[in-house]
Protein backbone atom coordinates (compact mmCIF):
# COMPACT_ATOMS: atom_id res chain seq x y z
CA UNK A 1 0.00 0.00 0.00
CA UNK A 2 1.16 3.44 -1.18
CA UNK A 3 1.52 6.29 1.20
CA UNK A 4 1.36 9.86 0.30
CA UNK A 5 4.45 12.34 1.91
CA UNK A 6 3.15 15.67 1.83
CA UNK A 7 4.43 19.06 2.13
CA UNK A 8 4.94 19.49 6.26
CA UNK A 9 3.77 22.89 7.93
CA UNK A 10 6.98 24.91 8.12
CA UNK A 11 5.39 28.03 9.81
CA UNK A 12 2.21 29.91 10.70
CA UNK A 13 3.28 32.87 8.38
CA UNK A 14 4.54 30.00 5.41
CA UNK A 15 1.50 28.71 2.98
CA UNK A 16 3.77 27.70 0.40
CA UNK A 17 6.96 26.11 -0.61
CA UNK A 18 8.85 25.49 -4.13
CA UNK A 19 10.45 21.88 -4.74
CA UNK A 20 14.04 23.40 -5.44
CA UNK A 21 15.51 19.83 -5.89
CA UNK A 22 14.95 15.87 -5.88
CA UNK A 23 17.71 14.00 -3.83
CA UNK A 24 16.19 10.64 -5.14
CA UNK A 25 14.94 9.40 -8.80
CA UNK A 26 11.63 8.18 -9.47
CA UNK A 27 11.37 4.50 -8.82
CA UNK A 28 14.50 4.18 -5.82
CA UNK A 29 14.21 2.65 -3.01
CA UNK A 30 14.54 4.88 0.14
CA UNK A 31 14.68 4.07 3.55
CA UNK A 32 12.43 5.72 6.33
CA UNK A 33 13.56 9.61 7.50
CA UNK A 34 15.87 9.78 4.17
CA UNK A 35 16.24 12.82 2.50
CA UNK A 36 14.19 12.85 -0.58
CA UNK A 37 13.91 16.80 -1.91
CA UNK A 38 14.55 19.95 -1.03
CA UNK A 39 11.86 22.56 -0.37
CA UNK A 40 12.47 26.14 -0.11
CA UNK A 41 10.32 28.69 1.54
CA UNK A 42 10.62 33.13 1.48
CA UNK A 43 12.60 32.00 4.56
CA UNK A 44 14.46 28.71 4.56
CA UNK A 45 15.78 25.67 2.67
CA UNK A 46 14.82 22.08 4.40
CA UNK A 47 14.88 18.57 3.31
CA UNK A 48 11.50 16.36 2.60
CA UNK A 49 12.33 12.78 4.64
CA UNK A 50 10.31 9.77 3.50
CA UNK A 51 8.05 8.49 5.98
CA UNK A 52 8.24 5.01 5.30
CA UNK A 53 11.10 2.56 3.49
CA UNK A 54 9.52 1.47 0.13
CA UNK A 55 9.65 2.75 -3.82
CA UNK A 56 9.69 6.39 -4.59
CA UNK A 57 6.88 7.66 -6.66
CA UNK A 58 7.70 11.09 -7.76
CA UNK A 59 4.48 13.48 -8.44
CA UNK A 60 5.65 16.98 -8.18
CA UNK A 61 8.60 18.47 -10.34
CA UNK A 62 11.52 20.43 -9.32
CA UNK A 63 10.31 23.92 -9.68
CA UNK A 64 6.61 23.76 -8.86
CA UNK A 65 5.08 25.79 -6.41
CA UNK A 66 3.15 23.36 -3.67
CA UNK A 67 0.65 24.85 -1.41
CA UNK A 68 1.10 23.45 2.79
CA UNK A 69 -0.39 19.88 2.49
CA UNK A 70 -0.04 19.22 -1.02
CA UNK A 71 1.44 15.74 -2.04
CA UNK A 72 5.03 15.78 -3.17
CA UNK A 73 5.18 11.93 -3.95
CA UNK A 74 3.94 8.67 -2.92
CA UNK A 75 6.30 5.63 -1.39
CA UNK A 76 4.83 2.01 -2.50
CA UNK A 77 6.02 -0.95 -0.02
CA UNK A 78 8.73 -3.07 -1.09
CA UNK A 79 7.93 -6.37 -1.34
CA UNK A 80 10.81 -7.40 -0.05
CA UNK A 81 12.80 -5.34 -2.56
CA UNK A 82 14.24 -3.87 0.36
CA UNK A 83 15.95 -6.21 1.93
CA UNK A 84 17.15 -7.57 -1.62
CA UNK A 85 18.79 -4.47 -1.99
CA UNK A 86 20.45 -5.11 1.01
CA UNK A 87 22.27 -7.97 0.43
CA UNK A 88 23.19 -6.56 -2.72
CA UNK A 89 25.15 -3.84 -1.29
CA UNK A 90 26.26 -6.02 1.84
CA UNK A 91 28.19 -9.60 1.64
CA UNK A 92 27.31 -12.16 4.08
CA UNK A 93 30.25 -11.84 6.48
CA UNK A 94 30.01 -8.20 6.60
CA UNK A 95 26.39 -8.29 8.08
CA UNK A 96 26.97 -9.96 11.32
CA UNK A 97 30.04 -7.69 12.28
CA UNK A 98 27.47 -4.59 11.37
CA UNK A 99 25.93 -5.05 14.78
CA UNK A 100 29.08 -5.67 17.09
CA UNK A 101 29.94 -2.24 15.36
CA UNK A 102 26.87 -0.55 16.43
CA UNK A 103 27.41 -2.14 20.36
CA UNK A 104 31.07 -0.70 20.16
CA UNK A 105 29.72 3.38 19.10
CA UNK A 106 27.85 2.86 22.78
CA UNK A 107 24.69 3.64 21.14
CA UNK A 108 21.80 4.23 23.60
CA UNK A 109 18.61 4.89 21.20
CA UNK A 110 17.84 7.02 17.79
CA UNK A 111 19.37 10.25 16.57
CA UNK A 112 18.40 13.11 18.34
CA UNK A 113 17.20 15.78 16.54
CA UNK A 114 19.05 19.08 17.13
CA UNK A 115 16.90 22.16 15.97
CA UNK A 116 16.79 25.95 16.26
CA UNK A 117 15.52 27.24 19.76
CA UNK A 118 13.20 29.74 20.30
CA UNK A 119 14.99 33.31 20.85
CA UNK A 120 12.93 35.70 20.92
CA UNK A 121 8.87 37.11 20.11
CA UNK A 122 9.98 38.68 17.06
CA UNK A 123 12.68 36.51 15.76
CA UNK A 124 11.25 34.03 13.47
CA UNK A 125 14.51 33.08 11.58
CA UNK A 126 17.95 32.93 11.94
CA UNK A 127 20.56 32.09 9.94
CA UNK A 128 23.47 29.16 10.39
CA UNK A 129 26.65 31.57 10.54
CA UNK A 130 29.37 28.95 11.16
CA UNK A 131 30.03 25.41 12.18
CA UNK A 132 32.13 25.27 15.26
CA UNK A 133 32.01 21.21 15.23
CA UNK A 134 32.76 18.88 11.76
CA UNK A 135 30.63 16.32 10.86
CA UNK A 136 31.08 13.03 11.98
CA UNK A 137 32.68 14.77 15.32
CA UNK A 138 32.22 13.33 19.09
CA UNK A 139 30.91 16.07 21.06
CA UNK A 140 30.06 16.24 24.73
CA UNK A 141 26.59 17.27 25.72
CA UNK A 142 26.27 21.16 26.15
CA UNK A 143 29.19 21.36 24.17
CA UNK A 144 28.97 24.67 21.16
CA UNK A 145 28.08 23.15 17.75
CA UNK A 146 27.35 26.50 15.83
CA UNK A 147 27.16 29.73 15.61
CA UNK A 148 23.35 30.96 15.22
CA UNK A 149 22.97 34.84 13.90
CA UNK A 150 19.52 36.33 13.92
CA UNK A 151 18.16 39.76 13.21
CA UNK A 152 19.35 40.98 16.63
CA UNK A 153 22.04 38.87 18.18
CA UNK A 154 24.39 35.48 17.32
CA UNK A 155 24.70 32.82 19.95
CA UNK A 156 25.71 29.19 20.24
CA UNK A 157 23.48 25.99 19.45
CA UNK A 158 24.60 23.75 22.20
CA UNK A 159 24.67 19.76 21.79
CA UNK A 160 21.79 18.42 24.12
CA UNK A 161 23.50 14.54 24.26
CA UNK A 162 26.52 13.49 23.70
CA UNK A 163 27.42 11.48 20.73
CA UNK A 164 28.34 11.51 17.50
CA UNK A 165 27.18 14.94 14.88
CA UNK A 166 25.58 14.30 11.70
CA UNK A 167 25.13 18.01 10.28
CA UNK A 168 21.85 18.66 8.31
CA UNK A 169 22.31 22.18 7.36
CA UNK A 170 24.81 23.97 6.25
CA UNK A 171 26.79 27.55 6.69
CA UNK A 172 24.69 30.21 5.29
CA UNK A 173 21.46 28.65 5.14
CA UNK A 174 18.55 30.59 6.56
CA UNK A 175 16.19 28.12 8.93
CA UNK A 176 12.79 28.71 10.85
CA UNK A 177 12.76 28.37 14.66
CA UNK A 178 12.43 24.77 14.85
CA UNK A 179 13.82 23.87 12.16
CA UNK A 180 16.33 20.69 12.28
CA UNK A 181 20.06 22.07 12.28
CA UNK A 182 21.53 18.63 13.12
CA UNK A 183 21.09 15.37 14.25
CA UNK A 184 23.81 13.85 17.11
CA UNK A 185 23.69 9.61 17.49
CA UNK A 186 23.91 9.34 21.37
CA UNK A 187 27.29 7.28 22.35
CA UNK A 188 29.68 6.92 24.64
CA UNK A 189 32.93 8.85 24.89
CA UNK A 190 35.83 7.23 22.84
CA UNK A 191 32.97 5.92 20.21
CA UNK A 192 33.56 8.27 17.34
CA UNK A 193 37.47 6.50 17.18
CA UNK A 194 36.17 3.50 17.74
CA UNK A 195 33.68 3.58 15.11
CA UNK A 196 35.46 4.32 11.89
CA UNK A 197 38.06 1.08 12.68
CA UNK A 198 35.15 -1.51 13.02
CA UNK A 199 33.16 -0.29 10.45
CA UNK A 200 35.88 0.00 7.77
CA UNK A 201 37.31 -3.45 8.67
CA UNK A 202 34.87 -5.32 6.61
CA UNK A 203 33.90 -2.57 3.90
CA UNK A 204 35.87 -3.77 0.46
CA UNK A 205 37.35 -0.68 -1.68
CA UNK A 206 34.89 -1.34 -4.47
CA UNK A 207 31.70 -0.95 -1.61
CA UNK A 208 33.43 2.07 -0.95
CA UNK A 209 33.27 3.35 -4.64
CA UNK A 210 29.74 2.40 -4.74
CA UNK A 211 28.44 4.51 -1.44
CA UNK A 212 30.20 7.68 -3.43
CA UNK A 213 28.55 7.29 -6.33
CA UNK A 214 24.99 6.60 -4.70
CA UNK A 215 25.81 10.01 -2.68
CA UNK A 216 23.31 12.28 -3.53
CA UNK A 217 25.34 15.34 -2.30
CA UNK A 218 28.18 14.80 -4.91
CA UNK A 219 27.70 17.73 -7.76
CA UNK A 220 24.80 18.86 -6.11
CA UNK A 221 24.87 22.57 -5.91
CA UNK A 222 22.94 24.14 -2.67
CA UNK A 223 20.27 26.46 -3.21
CA UNK A 224 22.31 29.48 -3.16
CA UNK A 225 24.65 28.31 -5.64
CA UNK A 226 22.02 26.42 -7.48
CA UNK A 227 20.30 29.92 -8.19
CA UNK A 228 23.81 31.67 -9.57
CA UNK A 229 24.25 28.58 -11.51
CA UNK A 230 21.04 29.28 -13.22
CA UNK A 231 21.24 32.84 -13.90
CA UNK A 232 24.50 32.59 -15.12
CA UNK A 233 23.68 29.49 -17.47
CA UNK A 234 26.22 26.64 -16.13
CA UNK A 235 25.85 22.98 -15.80
CA UNK A 236 26.40 22.16 -12.28
CA UNK A 237 27.74 18.65 -13.67
CA UNK A 238 30.47 20.48 -15.38
CA UNK A 239 31.82 21.91 -11.90
CA UNK A 240 33.71 19.85 -9.23
CA UNK A 241 32.35 20.85 -5.69
CA UNK A 242 34.48 21.69 -2.95
CA UNK A 243 31.71 21.13 0.16
CA UNK A 244 31.06 18.16 1.93
CA UNK A 245 31.14 14.75 -0.23
CA UNK A 246 31.57 16.99 -3.13
CA UNK A 247 28.40 19.40 -2.73
CA UNK A 248 28.70 22.55 -4.78
CA UNK A 249 28.90 25.05 -2.73
CA UNK A 250 28.18 29.41 -3.44
CA UNK A 251 32.02 29.92 -3.80
CA UNK A 252 32.47 26.90 -6.34
CA UNK A 253 29.42 28.74 -8.05
CA UNK A 254 30.99 31.87 -8.04
CA UNK A 255 34.50 31.13 -9.42
CA UNK A 256 33.06 28.96 -11.85
CA UNK A 257 31.10 32.10 -13.03
CA UNK A 258 34.80 33.55 -13.72
CA UNK A 259 35.80 30.72 -15.82
CA UNK A 260 32.74 30.22 -17.74
CA UNK A 261 33.02 34.01 -18.86
CA UNK A 262 36.55 33.24 -20.23
CA UNK A 263 35.98 30.70 -22.93
CA UNK A 264 33.59 33.64 -24.83
CA UNK A 265 36.17 35.74 -26.79
CA UNK A 266 37.76 32.19 -27.93
CA UNK A 267 34.74 31.34 -29.05
CA UNK A 268 34.20 34.65 -30.96
CA UNK A 269 37.49 34.36 -32.33
CA UNK A 270 37.13 30.76 -33.57
CA UNK A 271 34.04 31.23 -35.52
CA UNK A 272 34.36 35.10 -36.98
CA UNK A 273 32.57 33.49 -40.43
CA UNK A 274 29.53 33.13 -38.15
CA UNK A 275 28.99 36.87 -37.66
CA UNK A 276 30.29 38.77 -40.21
CA UNK A 277 27.29 41.27 -41.11
CA UNK A 278 26.74 41.57 -37.57
CA UNK A 279 27.72 45.32 -36.08
CA UNK A 280 28.27 43.91 -32.08
CA UNK A 281 28.41 47.16 -29.32
CA UNK A 282 32.45 48.14 -29.07
CA UNK A 283 33.11 45.88 -25.59
CA UNK A 284 33.74 48.40 -22.31
CA UNK A 285 37.53 48.85 -20.97
CA UNK A 286 38.33 46.97 -17.44
CA UNK A 287 37.19 44.55 -15.47
CA UNK A 288 33.08 44.24 -15.37
CA UNK A 289 32.64 41.59 -13.20
CA UNK A 290 29.82 41.20 -10.83
CA UNK A 291 29.13 39.19 -7.54
CA UNK A 292 26.28 38.74 -5.69
CA UNK A 293 25.46 37.92 -1.97
CA UNK A 294 22.58 36.69 -0.40
CA UNK A 295 21.16 39.19 2.06
CA UNK A 296 21.55 38.37 5.85
CA UNK A 297 18.67 37.80 8.39
CA UNK A 298 19.98 41.47 10.35
CA UNK A 299 20.12 43.32 6.56
CA UNK A 300 16.52 41.92 5.42
CA UNK A 301 14.92 43.10 8.97
CA UNK A 302 16.63 46.55 8.74
CA UNK A 303 15.31 46.93 5.48
CA UNK A 304 11.51 45.65 6.44
CA UNK A 305 12.41 48.17 9.53
CA UNK A 306 12.83 50.95 7.62
CA UNK A 307 10.30 50.98 4.87
CA UNK A 308 7.64 49.96 7.54
CA UNK A 309 8.98 52.91 9.66
CA UNK A 310 8.57 55.52 6.91
CA UNK A 311 5.21 53.99 5.77
CA UNK A 312 3.22 53.85 9.26
CA UNK A 313 4.38 56.87 11.17
CA UNK A 314 4.03 60.58 10.07
CA UNK A 315 7.65 61.46 10.45
CA UNK A 316 9.39 64.79 10.08
CA UNK A 317 12.71 66.36 11.26
CA UNK A 318 13.47 69.58 12.71
CA UNK A 319 17.17 71.03 12.59
CA UNK A 320 19.06 73.14 14.80
CA UNK A 321 22.63 73.93 15.77
CA UNK A 322 25.02 73.68 18.90
CA UNK A 323 28.38 75.52 19.81
CA UNK A 324 30.48 72.86 20.67
CA UNK A 325 33.23 75.19 22.53
CA UNK A 326 32.35 74.99 25.28
CA UNK A 327 32.10 71.40 25.72
CA UNK A 328 35.53 70.79 23.92
CA UNK A 329 36.89 73.30 26.38
CA UNK A 330 35.47 71.58 29.57
CA UNK A 331 36.99 68.23 27.77
CA UNK A 332 40.48 69.56 26.81
CA UNK A 333 40.88 70.53 30.61
CA UNK A 334 38.94 67.68 32.36
CA UNK A 335 39.73 64.60 30.19
CA UNK A 336 43.21 63.51 31.34
CA UNK A 337 41.94 63.65 35.06
CA UNK A 338 38.57 61.99 34.15
CA UNK A 339 40.35 59.18 32.19
CA UNK A 340 42.69 58.80 35.28
CA UNK A 341 39.71 58.63 37.67
CA UNK A 342 37.18 56.30 36.19
CA UNK A 343 39.78 54.99 33.66
CA UNK A 344 37.43 55.59 30.64
CA UNK A 345 37.73 58.53 28.21
CA UNK A 346 35.32 61.67 28.35
CA UNK A 347 33.61 61.92 25.22
CA UNK A 348 30.68 63.77 23.35
CA UNK A 349 28.15 60.72 23.91
CA UNK A 350 27.78 61.26 27.44
CA UNK A 351 27.40 65.24 27.51
CA UNK A 352 24.32 64.32 24.65
CA UNK A 353 23.28 61.47 26.59
CA UNK A 354 22.75 63.68 29.05
CA UNK A 355 20.95 66.82 28.12
CA UNK A 356 18.38 64.28 25.99
CA UNK A 357 16.99 62.67 29.34
CA UNK A 358 16.92 66.09 31.01
CA UNK A 359 15.19 67.49 27.95
CA UNK A 360 12.94 63.44 27.97
CA UNK A 361 11.51 64.67 31.46
CA UNK A 362 10.53 68.31 30.40
CA UNK A 363 8.44 66.99 26.96
CA UNK A 364 7.22 63.25 27.95
CA UNK A 365 5.84 63.08 24.63
CA UNK A 366 9.21 62.90 22.97
CA UNK A 367 9.73 60.16 24.48
CA UNK A 368 6.25 58.41 24.36
CA UNK A 369 5.21 55.26 22.08
CA UNK A 370 2.19 54.48 20.54
CA UNK A 371 0.57 50.64 21.22
CA UNK A 372 -2.68 49.92 19.79
CA UNK A 373 -5.02 52.89 20.72
CA UNK A 374 -3.45 54.13 23.43
CA UNK A 375 0.03 56.55 23.75
CA UNK A 376 2.30 55.36 26.11
CA UNK A 377 4.36 57.74 28.54
CA UNK A 378 7.94 56.02 30.67
CA UNK A 379 8.84 57.83 33.40
CA UNK A 380 12.11 56.82 33.11
CA UNK A 381 14.84 56.80 29.75
CA UNK A 382 16.25 53.92 28.09
CA UNK A 383 18.52 55.42 25.78
CA UNK A 384 19.27 53.30 22.65
CA UNK A 385 22.65 53.93 20.88
CA UNK A 386 23.25 52.79 17.30
CA UNK A 387 26.41 51.37 17.08
CA UNK A 388 27.84 50.12 13.38
CA UNK A 389 28.72 46.58 13.80
CA UNK A 390 30.27 44.63 11.21
CA UNK A 391 27.10 42.67 9.93
CA UNK A 392 24.83 45.73 10.12
CA UNK A 393 23.67 48.47 12.34
CA UNK A 394 22.40 47.63 16.10
CA UNK A 395 20.88 49.44 18.07
CA UNK A 396 21.93 48.43 22.21
CA UNK A 397 20.19 49.89 25.15
CA UNK A 398 21.50 52.05 28.04
CA UNK A 399 18.84 51.19 31.08
CA UNK A 400 17.80 54.10 33.32
CA UNK A 401 20.43 56.36 31.89
CA UNK A 402 18.04 59.30 33.01
CA UNK A 403 20.10 58.62 36.56
CA UNK A 404 23.40 57.46 35.56
CA UNK A 405 26.35 59.84 35.66
CA UNK A 406 28.72 60.88 33.23
CA UNK A 407 31.57 58.27 33.60
CA UNK A 408 28.54 55.64 33.71
CA UNK A 409 27.14 56.40 30.35
CA UNK A 410 30.55 56.25 28.82
CA UNK A 411 31.61 53.23 30.56
CA UNK A 412 27.90 51.94 29.00
CA UNK A 413 28.65 53.30 25.58
CA UNK A 414 31.76 51.46 25.28
CA UNK A 415 30.96 48.29 26.90
CA UNK A 416 28.05 47.94 24.11
CA UNK A 417 30.18 49.36 21.40
CA UNK A 418 32.63 46.63 22.08
CA UNK A 419 29.66 43.66 22.43
CA UNK A 420 28.28 44.92 19.12
CA UNK A 421 31.52 44.72 17.01
CA UNK A 422 32.35 41.43 18.52
CA UNK A 423 28.75 40.17 17.75
CA UNK A 424 28.08 39.17 21.62
CA UNK A 425 24.83 41.75 22.19
CA UNK A 426 22.08 39.40 23.82
CA UNK A 427 18.43 40.17 22.97
CA UNK A 428 18.09 41.90 26.09
CA UNK A 429 20.57 44.45 25.47
CA UNK A 430 18.88 45.30 22.20
CA UNK A 431 15.31 45.60 22.99
CA UNK A 432 13.26 48.38 24.88
CA UNK A 433 14.38 51.78 24.18
CA UNK A 434 12.43 54.43 24.62
CA UNK A 435 14.91 57.26 22.47
CA UNK A 436 17.79 56.45 20.05
CA UNK A 437 20.86 58.61 19.60
CA UNK A 438 23.02 58.26 16.19
CA UNK A 439 26.25 59.54 15.48
CA UNK A 440 26.63 60.11 11.90
CA UNK A 441 29.40 62.57 12.68
CA UNK A 442 32.06 59.79 13.46
CA UNK A 443 31.35 59.03 9.17
CA UNK A 444 31.50 62.69 8.16
CA UNK A 445 27.95 63.66 7.34
CA UNK A 446 27.48 67.24 8.13
CA UNK A 447 23.73 66.66 8.36
CA UNK A 448 20.88 63.95 8.06
CA UNK A 449 17.27 63.35 8.74
CA UNK A 450 17.24 60.10 10.76
CA UNK A 451 14.85 57.65 10.83
CA UNK A 452 13.01 56.51 13.88
CA UNK A 453 13.63 53.92 15.22
CA UNK A 454 10.30 51.88 15.79
CA UNK A 455 7.87 51.77 18.24
CA UNK A 456 10.28 54.88 19.59
CA UNK A 457 8.75 58.30 18.98
CA UNK A 458 11.77 60.67 18.43
CA UNK A 459 15.72 59.74 17.45
CA UNK A 460 18.19 62.71 18.01
CA UNK A 461 20.84 62.67 14.79
CA UNK A 462 24.40 64.06 15.96
CA UNK A 463 26.86 65.23 13.29
CA UNK A 464 30.70 65.85 12.24
CA UNK A 465 31.79 69.61 13.86
CA UNK A 466 32.86 71.97 11.13
CA UNK A 467 34.47 75.27 12.56
CA UNK A 468 32.99 78.08 10.92
CA UNK A 469 31.94 81.51 11.26
CA UNK A 470 29.24 82.48 13.43
CA UNK A 471 27.92 86.00 14.71
CA UNK A 472 28.22 86.39 18.29
CA UNK A 473 27.40 89.73 20.19
CA UNK A 474 27.28 91.38 17.07
CA UNK A 475 30.88 89.97 16.13
CA UNK A 476 32.19 87.48 13.73
CA UNK A 477 33.73 84.85 15.20
CA UNK A 478 34.84 81.15 14.02
CA UNK A 479 33.19 78.06 16.07
CA UNK A 480 33.26 74.65 16.06
CA UNK A 481 29.69 73.83 15.21
CA UNK A 482 27.31 70.91 15.07
CA UNK A 483 24.14 70.42 13.03
CA UNK A 484 21.45 68.15 15.00
CA UNK A 485 18.64 66.55 13.95
CA UNK A 486 15.55 65.27 15.54
CA UNK A 487 13.02 63.19 13.24
CA UNK A 488 10.18 62.72 15.14
CA UNK A 489 6.49 61.30 14.85
CA UNK A 490 4.03 63.85 13.98
CA UNK A 491 0.93 61.33 15.31
CA UNK A 492 2.62 61.63 19.11
CA UNK A 493 4.54 64.83 18.99
CA UNK A 494 3.34 68.39 17.58
CA UNK A 495 5.99 70.56 16.35
CA UNK A 496 6.26 72.79 19.46
CA UNK A 497 7.26 69.96 21.70
CA UNK A 498 10.15 68.58 19.25
CA UNK A 499 11.29 72.24 18.33
CA UNK A 500 11.11 72.82 21.93
CA UNK A 501 12.88 69.48 22.82
CA UNK A 502 15.83 70.30 20.41
CA UNK A 503 16.23 73.81 21.73
CA UNK A 504 16.05 72.70 25.63
CA UNK A 505 19.12 70.09 24.50
CA UNK A 506 21.18 72.66 22.23
CA UNK A 507 20.85 75.11 25.47
CA UNK A 508 22.14 72.20 28.11
CA UNK A 509 25.28 71.37 25.41
CA UNK A 510 26.30 75.11 25.01
CA UNK A 511 26.26 75.58 28.76
CA UNK A 512 27.47 72.19 30.07
CA UNK A 513 27.49 73.24 33.66
CA UNK A 514 23.41 73.20 33.92
CA UNK A 515 23.64 69.83 33.24
CA UNK A 516 26.46 68.84 36.82
CA UNK A 517 23.66 71.08 37.74
CA UNK A 518 20.80 69.65 37.30
CA UNK A 519 19.48 73.30 35.75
Amino acid sequence: MAIEIKVPAVGESITEVTLSQWLKKDGDYVEMDENLAELESDKATFELPAEKAGILRIIAKEGDTLEIGAVVCTIEEADGKGASTTQNNTTPTATPEAKPATQDNGSTGAPVEIKVPTVGESITEVTLSQWLKKDGDYVEMDEDLAELESDKATFELPAEVAGTLQIVAQEGDTLAIGAVVCKIIPSGKGAAAAAPSSASAPATAKEEEEEKEQNYAAGTPSPAAAKILKEKGIDPSTIKGTGKDGRITKEDALKAEKKAVEPKPAATASAPKAEPSTTAPKAAAGSRDERREKMSSLRKTIAKRLVSVKNETAMLTTFNEVDMKPIMDLRAKYKDKFKDKYGVGLGFMSFFTKAVTTALAEWPAVNARIEDNEIVYSNFADISIAVSAPKGLVVPVIRNAESMTLDEIEKAVRDLALKARDNKLTIDEMTGGTFTITNGGVFGSMMSTPIINAPQSAILGMHNIVERPVAINGEVVIRPMMYVALSYDHRIVDGRESVSFLVRVKELLEDPARLLLGI
